[in-house]
């Protein structure tokens, strides 16, 4: 099974839009020739995407996160490098390698009864993918950020995590969503169910969820675990102000922050942003920049996840890659 596509310089020079008296922050990133090789730079990120739509597809969304990567490596590549951002300590790996299972999934009939379940398990082979990935980046001393596929990713990213760190990791979430449905084929709305289950997610907080669109079920699940998982509501801080936003943030630090912890941000909770459930009503961008700048900085931090972008399908497309470039950017300034 191929797991990764490792960049070069010319993999990525095509992207690369060079300008007499600039320095493009794609003309001095840092490429390896293999994994191992991360051990042998002092850089402390390296960026790696995840071009699959399969996730979003079994939980029945709609297509278009594969587009994501792409999209913000076309923005983040050509963003300046100077003294606020240097390229040098950054690693551009390359991608996780979704060929295979992105063909099969094109060539399932929608109309097979058994139609999500057989994405499912596609989904669990890019599972094996990510971990491994996730896994070796942070047993070599590497911050991994992780770019583009659905929410089903998190569980690859929190399984990596406990593998490299022989321990459960928290994990806080920035969302509309808790993507904590129940157990069965794997898909994009339970990848954090399914770390809890097995053992590789010990708190879990979901900043920002909107009540509309949380089952019943999805809460009383929650509650029965409430020890462990905890949740604010968009609309207590955005609508009825019930909680500010920095004392959002000061709850969601208190109850993950004070052990290794992962980072997670849907673009769903962004308001107009391309997203796989694109919503009308959400944070803006610069309530997302603050919470990824302040979050990803803490000492605890061991990865940042970003998901669930779909550029065409938003009103504006070329906003999807430059948006996730922002966030890049703010995570390791």
């Amino acid at each position: 099974m191929n797991i990764l596509k490792i960049y070069s310089e010319k993999d990525v020079a095509p992207f690369i839009n060079k300008r007499a008296g600039e320095t493009k922050f794609g003309e001095k990133i840092v490429f390896v020739k293999k994994l191992d090789d991360l051990k042998k730079y002092s850089s402390k990120y390296v960026l790696i995407g995840i071009p699959e739509d399969i996730g979003v597809r079994a939980n029945y969304g709609n297509a278009g996160t594969s587009k994501a990567w792409e999209a913000a490596l076309r923005s983040f590549l050509n963003i300046q490098q100077n003294n606020f951002a240097e390229a040098a300590n950054v690693i551009l790996l390359g991608e996780i390698d979704c060929d295979s299972q992105m063909e099969q999934a094109e060539n399932l009939s929608s109309e097979n009864v058994h139609y999500a379940e057989k994405l499912g398990e596609l989904v669990s082979q890019i599972d094996h993918k990510v971990s491994i990935t996730v896994k070796k980046i942070i047993e070599s001393g590497n911050f991994p950020i992780i770019i583009g596929g659905g929410h089903n990713n998190s569980y690859g990213n929190l399984k990596g995590a406990f593998e490299a760190l022989k321990k459960p990791v928290n994990c806080l979430n920035f969302d509309a969503h808790t993507d904590f449905r129940e157990l069965g084929h794997r898909h994009s709305g339970n990848g954090f169910s399914y770390a809890f289950e097995e053992g590789f997610l010990n708190n879990y907080f979901t900043f920002g969820l909107h009540r509309n669109y949380t089952s019943q079920a999805v809460f009383d699940r929650l509650e029965k675990h409430q020890d462990r998982i905890r949740f604010s509501i968009f609309e207590d801080i955005a609508i009825n102000e019930k909680l500010s936003f920095s004392e959002g943030i000061q709850e969601a630090e208190i109850f993950v922050c004070n052990d290794t912890f992962g980072l997670e941000i849907d673009l769903d909770a962004i308001e107009d942003m391309g997203s796989s459930a694109m919503t009308p009503g959400g944070f803006s961008i610069n309530d997302a920049r603050k919470f990824i700048s302040y979050f990803s900085k803490k000492e605890h931090c061991v990865y940042f996840h970003i998901c669930e972008g779909a550029p065409k399908l938003g009103n504006f497309p070329a906003q999807v890659g430059k948006t996730i470039s922002f966030l890049i950017s703010d995570a390791i300034a």
